[in-house]
């Protein structure tokens, strides 16, 4: 399939119900695809929860949050209100979906079967997640190397993150202490947080730090406070995704585990350290062309990588990592 100058379609449609991160690794392929198509009109269907996480973006012309309720689908209208359908996903419920509103749909491999007017891709193995999403547009012609996430925080957020960061020490350092719980392997010890805390704050004197997250990450929060004062500031479970990540647009710094942050962060260009398990590599998740982001990946390479502990990761390293790129703010 490949949809030449002589088929252009005209109204497009990307299903997008991932997480967070999975969200913005999808964005380079949709930046990608409108710049093909630039004259088409490309509309989103999201996760309801984590919708926002596309809003504003300059190549997306309408986003909405996607529903499986027969009363959801009731309103979508007739077959063929879309020309083209990108599916990020082998998810066969969202593949019919999409074949019922589109007469051309591409999906990736998996879980589906053939059909006509379908055309499945099988994601590479081993590659970068934005490079393995790009590849659903293999079929369409569409080759791009601009593989940077893209996030877009409004005026009003701005203006209220920069409000809310004064006063609040500088450098200003995110932390974001875990990943969700069924992913806590990639968890980096608490007490490893701790010292890296002191030990940028010998470097740093007047440094400040805002703890990030859901609600899960509340206690560890209080313990961090309780022990370095209001130098720690705790808004984890406290500010919806959009207001994260106005938040992480005006910090100095940000260090944190393989999370949706993170992968905000990265989206932002936001200076950052960002910490890998062995089994789910930095070379595949953290954001590429960012122009100031060190990795740093568990030093495990063979054996079982699910074993791997991040306590193997020192504290010294972070925060090596991290006095390095604050120098060039704060030198």
């Amino acid at each position: 399939m490949n949809t030449g100058s002589a088929a252009v379609p005209r109204r497009i449609l990307a299903i997008v119900v991932t997480r967070i991160g999975d969200s913005l690794l999808c964005t380079p392929a949709l930046r990608a695809l409108k710049a093909r198509w630039p004259e088409s009109r490309l509309t989103v269907w999201a996760h309801p929860k984590r919708c926002d996480v596309l809003a504003n973006l300059p190549f997306v012309d309408r986003l909405q949050p996607l529903g499986f309720s027969r009363r959801w689908r009731s309103r979508l209208g007739l077959a063929g209100r879309f020309d083209l359908a990108l599916v990020f996903s082998d998810d066969p419920a969202q593949i019919a979906l999409a074949r019922r509103v589109a007469s051309s749909v591409v999906a990736f491999a998996g879980r589906a079967a053939p059909a006509e007017g379908l055309t499945l891709v099988r994601q590479p193995a081993d590659e970068h997640a934005a490079v393995a999403r790009m590849s659903l547009l293999s079929p369409l012609g569409i080759v791009a190397d601009d593989l940077r996430l893209a996030y877009r925080v409004s005026e009003t957020e701005r203006a209220w993150a920069e409000t809310w960061r004064q006063g609040k020490g500088a450098p200003l350092v995110a932390l974001q202490l875990h990943s969700f719980p069924t992913k806590a392997h990639r968890d980096w010890p608490f007490d490893h947080f701790v010292r890296f805390v002191e030990l940028l704050c010998v470097a740093y004197p007047a440094a400040g730090f805002v703890v990030t997250g859901d609600a899960l990450a509340r206690p560890s929060a209080a313990r961090l406070q309780a022990l370095f004062g209001s130098r720690v500031v705790s808004m984890a479970g406290e500010l919806d995704l959009r207001r994260t990540g106005a938040l992480l647009s005006c910090v100095d710094l940000y260090v944190g585990v393989d999370t949706g942050p993170t992968h905000l962060a990265g989206a932002l260009g936001v200076p950052m350290v960002a910490l890998y398990h062995a089994a789910y590599p930095g070379r595949n998740l953290a954001p590429r062309q960012h122009p100031a982001c060190t990795v740093i990946e568990h030093p495990q390479t063979g054996g079982d990588v699910q074993a791997a502990e991040m306590a193997d990761i020192p504290p010294e390293l972070v925060c090596s990592a991290a006095t390095a790129l604050l120098e060039r703010t704060f030198s």
